[in-house]
């Protein structure tokens, strides 16, 4: 694989794990503020679909990385540090 087209998926899995982290925030912050109990049923799936899907992502993300480096890429640690991962 190039590492030029290794470094844009990154990216994107980046991009896609701070779209996910702003999603569950939003989501987090409405946990049990109706007083519908379908609604907050509905936002509690939400939340953890949300979690299960920055999990997978943060899964793809790890192997992507190269092997070659024992440590984990500072742009990569910053960017899961940023979103709370």
């Amino acid at each position: 694989m190039e590492p030029d087209y290794a470094h844009g998926r990154r990216d994107g899995l980046r991009l896609a794990l701070s779209i996910l982290a702003a999603e569950e925030a939003k989501w987090a912050a409405l946990l049990g503020e109706s007083r519908s109990w379908r609604t907050n049923v509905t936002r509690e799936v939400r939340h953890k679909t949300l979690q299960i899907a920055q999990q997978r992502l943060r899964t793809a993300l790890n192997r992507l990385t190269p092997k070659s480096d024992q440590a984990m890429d500072p742009e990569v640690a910053s960017a899961l540090e940023e979103i709370g991962l």
